[in-house]
């Protein structure tokens, strides 16, 4: 039984394949620019444990990059919310967040911020987007400053906190990734392409 060489019909069909890839990415491209283009604003605080007597470094870094697992889902929350807006005097534009139900202003103020904590540390990295540079860092600022003030109520007495790094904004936005988009874009269209041309010639 005769068989079609897979590279060979590839090669054959390489411009169609490469003019597929463009126009899914350039599409890709328009669909993301329709999305408001949101700047993200990083700031640093560490998680101080109090250790006591008789407990080793390592249990007390674990301590603290636990509570920090567990900041990273409390600044999601409503409480939280509450107490990054109090802070008016950041001049924080909290239009988007006034006069909507409140199911929508929770899954904008979860996409407005983000926690994570580095691996092994004590480090909590805080995140805030905004469509305006000075805000995410107005937001990331007020974040991070409602978790020295008051984030002794969510994880007790024994733990400090303190920033160690002010809150930085990117310099071009990041959401919509628009080069990733535009890349898995074209790698999807370009290899949707090569199935069916495959498919065509009874290769697959």
């Amino acid at each position: 039984m005769f068989h079609t060489n897979p590279a060979r019909v590839l090669k054959k069909r390489s411009k169609v394949i490469f003019m597929t890839g463009v126009i899914v990415a350039l599409v890709t491209l328009l669909i993301s620019l329709l999305f408001p283009l949101q700047y993200r604003a990083d700031a640093q605080v560490l998680i101080i444990s109090q250790s006591r007597y008789g407990v080793d470094p390592y249990t007390v870094v674990r301590s603290a990059e636990r509570v920090g697992q567990n900041i990273s889902q409390v600044v999601k929350t409503t409480d939280f919310f509450e107490k990054v807006v109090e802070q008016r005097q950041l001049g924080l534009d909290t239009s988007r967040f006034e006069n909507v139900p409140e199911l929508t202003r929770r899954q904008r103020w979860e996409k407005t911020i983000d926690a994570s904590v580095v691996f092994g540390t004590g480090v909590l990295n805080v995140s805030a987007y905004h469509t305006n540079q000075e805000q995410a860092r107005r937001y990331a600022t007020a974040a991070v400053t409602a978790l020295v003030e008051k984030g002794w109520e969510y994880v007790g007495g024994d733990v400090t906190i303190k920033v160690v790094n002010d809150a930085v904004v990117s310099k071009l936005p990041v959401r919509p990734n628009l080069l990733l988009n535009t890349v898995l874009g074209f790698l999807v269209g370009a290899a949707a392409m090569a199935a069916i041309s495959l498919r065509k010639k009874n290769v697959l």
